[in-house]
This record gives structure tokens, C-alpha cells and sequence, in this order.
């Protein structure tokens, strides 16, 4: 390990994509996470999921809808995002993990830092290639996510101090932990809209009679 490396902020995600396994070591012993560039790479990554659905080659667009909502895209990388970092400190807490939720957060932003270039590349690609030469884009896209979840399994290996074995059910058990936050989220978004509409309607009805 390389513990008298000296790297800019935002030159550790692109360290980490060459050195996925000792880098995460030096980036611990470093403590060189930052919250403003793990924020940026997060809104990088949803800029760039917009833009591929929008900018993709017209030989290779699957995306057939008539009005544009980016909610869904927003939902599927910023709001997973948040929920995962949230469902790992919570069980990594109770699992004895030495990661602070600062650390979870720009891990694991760094580590989508090859499917987001992957996701690049696609969309660059796809405008050039033929439809014969797709394979190459499915083969960019699985290896940067591949390369990407190497990356998150290390990094969550070194932040908590765990073994591979503990480090992949911890994983598996934040994966768990995320439908559950989502289920009770979609519940409560159903609950305070059942309690506006009740109150909403109790308003109308008042203003109704009194006028």
C-alpha cells in the first residue's frame, strides 16, 4: 500500500479505477473522501443515465416513449443512490463496520466511476457503429459495470474492515435493507396522500357550504 501517495480530491476516483483493491486501503488511510466531489460524481451519474436515453443512436434506442420524464431516471440513480448509502451504514452499524456514513457515500460513488464511462462510451458509440457491431457496445457496458461492482466490494471491504465473505453478505443484506426502506417509503408517500386528500376534501366541503 501506498500510504505516502499524495492525490488531489478529485484525482482518487480515477487512482481507485486503476488500483480497485489497495486503493481503497490508501484512500482510508488517507481519508481522502470528499462529500463534493462524491455529490458531483452522483449528479454526473444521472446527467449521464439522462443523456444516454436521450443522446443514444437511433439504431440502438429501445427508449420508444412519447413524453420525456426524467423522474424515473432521477429515481433509479439519485434516489437509489441515497437509499443504499443509508441501508449500509444503518446495517454495517449493527454489524460492527468501521465505515462513517461520509465514507459509504464517496465510496460508492467512486466505485460507478467505470459504468458511468462505460455509459459514455455507449452513447458516443452508438451513434457511429452499426447494428452489427452492437456486441462491442454490450461488451463496454458489462465491463464497466462488472469493473464497477469490483470496485464497490473492495471499497466496502477496506471502509468496514471486513473479510470478502462478511464484506458480500453485508451486500446482499444492504440490497435486503433497501427494499425494505423503499417499501416503508412508498407506504408513507400512500399515507400522507390518503391524510391530504382527507383534509383537502373536509376544506372543499366547507368552502362549499359556507359559500
Amino acid at each position: 500500500m501506498v500510504y505516502d501517495l499524495q492525490l488531489t480530491a478529485w484525482k482518487w476516483p480515477f487512482y481507485l479505477v486503476r488500483h480497485p483493491f489497495e486503493g481503497f486501503e490508501d484512500l482510508r488511510w488517507k481519508k481522502g473522501y470528499n462529500m463534493k466531489v462524491a455529490l458531483a460524481m452522483v449528479l454526473a451519474f444521472f446527467l449521464i443515465t439522462v443523456a444516454q436515453a436521450r443522446m443514444t443512436g437511433f439504431l440502438f434506442d429501445t427508449n420508444y416513449v412519447k413524453v420525456f420524464n426524467v423522474v424515473p431516471y432521477f429515481s433509479s440513480t439519485v434516489l437509489i443512490f441515497f437509499v443504499w448509502v443509508i441501508g449500509n451504514w444503518s446495517l454495517c452499524t449493527l454489524f460492527n463496520g468501521e465505515g462513517t456514513l461520509k465514507a459509504i457515500c464517496c465510496t460508492s460513488a467512486y466505485a460507478w466511476l467505470p459504468y458511468m464511462e462505460s455509459m459514455i462510451i455507449y452513447t458516443v458509440a452508438s451513434n457511429i457503429l452499426l447494428p452489427r457491431e452492437g456486441m462491442f457496445l454490450t461488451f463496454i457496458t458489462i465491463l464497466g459495470l462488472v469493473w464497477s461492482i469490483v470496485m464497490m466490494i473492495s471499497g466496502m471491504k477496506a471502509i468496514h474492515q471486513y473479510s470478502v465473505p462478511k464484506t458480500l453478505l453485508a451486500i446482499i443484506l444492504t440490497l435486503v435493507a433497501m427494499v425494505i426502506i423503499l417499501f416503508i417509503v412508498v407506504l408513507l408517500v400512500a399515507l400522507f396522500q390518503q391524510i391530504y386528500i382527507f383534509f383537502y376534501t373536509i376544506y372543499t366541503e366547507l368552502l362549499y357550504r359556507f359559500n
